[in-house]
């Protein structure tokens, strides 16, 4: 199963890229980061599914987005990588609760495949 959408990771960079902003007295307005989210959306769809790889492409729209330098790039990768695991634990538990709406929709819908079960075992007659 392919992970597209890395929900937990994009919550948890759009979080922490709020935290650098306001520790450092960057302005936060919602129009700026309205544009960032919609790119970083985007951005998740080409993310590495290993550990910090969304942090790592992320690198790229939070220099050129929100202004970031490598002194506050660098706080941003410490920050990611210490919660990494809960925003997997996210992903995991949306990439389920899709899953099972969409087996619930599938299942009204009488599109859902019949299981067929083939009994193996020796036959003596």
């Amino acid at each position: 199963m392919s992970i597209i959408h890395l929900s937990g990771s994009t919550i948890t960079l759009t979080l922490c890229a709020i935290a650098v902003m306001m520790l450092n007295g960057m302005p936060v307005a919602l129009s700026g980061m309205a544009g960032f989210i919609f790119m970083l959306g985007i951005t998740m769809v080409a993310a590495p599914g290993v550990p910090g790889g969304a942090v790592m492409a992320a690198l790229g729209i939070l220099q050129s987005m929100l202004g970031f330098n490598e002194a506050q790039l660098a706080l941003m990768i410490a920050l990611y990588l210490t919660q990494d695991s809960f925003g997997t634990a996210c992903n995991v538990s949306g990439d389920n609760a899709i899953a099972l709406i969409v087996d619930k929709i599938a299942s009204r819908m009488g599109k859902k495949e019949k299981k067929s079960y083939v009994k193996v075992g020796l036959e003596t007659e």
